[in-house]
């Protein structure tokens, strides 16, 4: 039942539908604006963080467990770091698109020129390459002792706490770049919605308000959802006694899951059903897939 599920929901609803998302707004000229072009990153980074995830996952759900070799169980640990950071980073800088846009609406345009646009997200994922430093003092641990780890893919904190080598500067680096890639873009969007808040409530018009604050509702929903999963694993206080810890480890499995899979697949959701030129050019696609003549 549960491969089912799963395999149901990353075919069709996140690899589908991220994909519909990418391909609209690569080829609809009226979509090639600053929030659908973040949009569409945000969909390849969705892709991509499922796409190194999910097939493991669904091969450890149908042989109850699985044997890997710890090259592969870095690199997808590399993998899902790097595309994490990559989401943080994309959703902090649409928070920013959408603060523009409110607060200044005057100068939007001539702020957020697609070149501007387009280094913003190549800066994006140039910062998560200094994430490979931790590559490489990851390939210098030795293990040599316990091999299991009680999760369906090579989070880091299990797969460190196999290792008998010294993992502390390893922890160090971890932190700074979850400060980097996390935290700091979660108190931008905190800042920058704070910003959004004040100005709406301060305009007159109760239909501006309410439209003002509805240009937002698609990404306030995005970043409740993946910074709600994500403190609840990172943020929930361990307790070494066995019981408590076998929970938390079912917990934690449960909020990866909710993570990984959940937020990339509402994200097409929230964005296609809400959002009426999306909606607009799916239809417009369909109208034209079903009028074509072949001769």
């Amino acid at each position: 039942m549960f491969f089912i599920v799963f395999f149901l929901s990353y075919i069709v609803m996140i690899l589908i539908g991220n994909f519909i998302i990418i391909v609209l707004i690569s080829v609809n000229n009226h979509l090639k604006i600053p929030m659908y072009y973040f949009l569409k990153h945000l969909a390849i980074a969705d892709l991509m963080i499922t796409t190194t995830i999910i097939p493991m996952m669904l091969e450890i759900i149908l042989k109850d467990g699985i044997t890997i070799s710890v090259t592969a169980c870095i690199i997808q640990m590399h993998c899902f770091a790097i595309f994490g950071i990559v989401q943080c980073l994309l959703i902090a800088i649409m928070s920013c698109d959408r603060y523009l846009a409110i607060c200044n609406p005057l100068r939007y345009h001539s702020i957020m020129k697609l070149h501007i646009c387009l280094q913003m997200v190549v800066w994006s994922w140039l910062i998560v390459a200094f994430a490979s430093s931790e590559l490489v003092l990851v390939y210098q641990l030795h293990f040599c002792g316990g091999n299991n780890i009680d999760h369906f893919f090579c989070e880091s904190g299990p797969v460190l706490e196999l290792s008998t080598s010294d993992t502390s500067l390893l922890v160090l680096v971890d932190l700074f770049l979850s400060i980097i890639g996390i935290f700091l873009p979660f108190a931008f969007i905190i800042v920058s919605y704070a910003f959004i808040s004040f100005t709406v409530l301060h305009l007159s018009s109760s239909n501006g308000r309410r439209k003002a604050f509805s240009t937002c509702s698609s990404h306030l929903a995005t970043v409740c959802t993946y910074y709600g999963s994500l403190m609840a694993i990172y943020l929930t206080p361990s307790d070494k006694r066995s019981i408590t810890t076998n929970k938390s480890i079912t917990t934690n499995k449960f909020m990866s899951v909710f993570y990984i899979v959940a937020t990339p697949l509402v994200n097409p959701i929230i964005y296609s059903l809400r959002n009426h030129e999306i909606r607009k050019s799916l239809e417009k696609s369909l109208r034209n897939v079903k009028t074509i003549d072949l001769h």
